[in-house]
């Protein structure tokens, strides 16, 4: 018997059992499938600046690499637990069983986890076990005792044709359990629900740039194009009908609100443009759009808030926390719970069934996704996810501008021809924009339509581009006069400052 027939017996083991563990997770909650348990607490457990290099290296492909790398890992440690199989089997079981006890505990682990989430892993465990000792004792084994011998398994099929068999066999069951369990994770869908007009509605959106300069971003995001940066591997589906929002802490009447209360409450339609504290300059982690909801302030109101809260911790149906300054939330900004985006319901990636919304603060402090409770307490007693992690409390988004068109290390023709695209200063709005061609001078562009200060602008520069290599810089100022900043700063720990430039070649 080869080594590659044992190895293959362990990889083909531990292959079976995740594909039925996710089988099983897809019945039970998709987020306790073995190999996103594992990966959702390797995510925890990443450091900050591995976890940013991650962000701006892959993008939103972040997640995707990720579960590959625990995928490969995985099979790499089953390969040698069929390996160890030639010395003991016990040695290889107890290897495999490990294996799937880390998984199992990493399911339990999470902030909601449930005792039934152990179940996917406990499934995982006894398939891959039966199925290493079933794949080896058709490849035969041999001991220190004994020379390589071939043994017979079940039925009398033995040696090599026998493996082969057996192993195409495991790999086509296999293939049907996973795709199986991802057809069923990808067919939960999210209730549509009717929502109600809003008692305080935002004016009509102006015409954008986007219709006569082309390349720049659209005034509005479409929602199928707006940003996802999270921590989840798998979105939640929440049953609207058994949902309910949680107001509690530092109150002194703590209340519940179902799906319908909550929609049932004076809404307000806002334009805010939202930022990832994970945008580097000139990245694509912003996104703007027209949200409805329920004030934060009236939510927080109607419980009455006692003593001296300093933050608003909310939580996600998923345990993540964030934590939000009290004294942003009530600064008179238009802070909500939001269930509707671009005139439709929150969709399942963008946190349905509700949302937090905080106008001019990162994300990451200020809009939880998937919201189901809401705690006044303090910095002190309580810290959310980030806050851990020795991100920034207090993160206001930074003044930035980017630029959209011509694209960087792009080629375009000589002749008229506009530079383009968008900046920001939320919760004080974009002053002006100003652009940067070689060394020349700094000049003033032309502003898009303006939609409030806590909207993106959206601004362009007719430009006689000559052959050669050109160097493109662009500066924001707010309207407090204020200029971003030039300082060159990475994401963490309250978000990325700098100014961006493009090369681009005139032909």
């Amino acid at each position: 018997m080869t080594r590659l027939r044992l190895a293959l017996s362990g990889i083909l083991a531990a292959v079976a059992g995740i594909a039925a563990g996710h089988l099983v997770a897809s019945f039970l909650a998709p987020a306790s499938s073995p190999v996103l348990a594992v990966g959702s607490t390797v995510i925890d457990l990443t450091p900050t600046p591995l976890k940013e290099w991650a962000i701006a290296t892959f993008g939103t492909n972040d997640k995707a690499v990720l579960q590959g790398s625990v995928l490969v890992v995985t099979l790499v440690l089953a390969a040698l637990a069929g390996l160890l199989s030639r010395r003991r089997t016990a040695y290889a079981v107890g290897f495999i069983v490990v294996l799937t006890g880390l998984a199992g505990a990493a399911a339990l682990l999470r902030p909601a986890a449930r005792p039934l989430d152990v179940v996917p892993a406990v499934v995982a465990m006894a398939v891959g076990v039966t199925t290493l000792l079933w794949l080896t004792r058709l490849a035969g084994r041999s001991s220190a005792d004994a020379p390589d011998r071939v043994v017979s398994a079940a039925g009398g099929t033995s040696g090599r044709r026998g493996f082969l068999a057996g192993a195409l066999g495991v790999t086509a069951l296999s293939i049907l359990a996973a795709a199986g369990g991802q057809l069923r994770s990808g067919a939960q869908t999210i209730k549509k629900v009717v929502l109600p007009a809003a008692a305080d509605k935002a004016e009509p959106l102006p015409t954008g740039l986007e219709t006569t300069v082309p390349g720049v971003s659209p005034l509005r995001t479409p929602t199928e194009k707006f940003y996802r940066v999270d921590t989840n591997l798998t979105v939640p589906k929440v049953d609207v009908d058994s949902w309910t929002l949680e107001v509690d802490g530092m109150v002194e009447r703590p209340f519940t609100l179902t799906f319908a209360e909550l929609a049932a409450l004076p809404l307000i339609e806002r334009d805010i443009t939202m930022t990832c504290v994970s945008n580097e300059v000139g990245g694509g982690y912003i996104g703007a759009a027209r949200w409805l909801g329920v004030r934060l302030t009236d939510v927080l109101d109607r419980a009455r808030v006692k003593g001296s809260p300093d933050q608003v911790l909310s939580t996600a149906v998923d345990g993540f926390t964030i934590s939000t300054p009290l004294a942003a939330v009530r600064d008179g900004r238009d802070a909500m719970v939001a269930i509707g985006m671009n005139g439709a319901q929150l969709t399942d990636v963008h946190g349905f069934p509700a949302r937090l919304i905080t106008p001019g603060l990162y994300g990451f402090v200020g809009a939880t996704k998937w919201l189901t409770k809401l705690t006044l307490t303090t910095y002190a007693a309580e810290q959310a996810y980030w806050t851990k992690r020795k991100w920034a409390t207090d993160a206001p988004i930074k003044t930035s501008a980017r630029i959209d068109t011509p694209a960087p290390l792009s080629t375009i023709k000589a002749g008229r021809t506009a530079i383009g695209g968008v900046a920001w200063a939320q919760h004080r709005g974009v002053g002006t924009v100003e652009v940067k061609i070689d060394d020349g001078a700094w000049q003033q562009t032309r502003l898009g339509p303006d939609v409030g200060i806590d909207y993106w602008r959206q601004w362009y520069l007719p430009w006689d581009a000559t052959p050669g290599l050109h160097r493109l810089s662009v500066r924001a100022t707010d309207r407090q006069g204020r200029l971003q900043s030039t300082e060159r700063a990475t994401p963490f720990p309250d978000g990325s400052s700098g100014i961006q430039e493009v090369v681009v070649t005139v032909a």
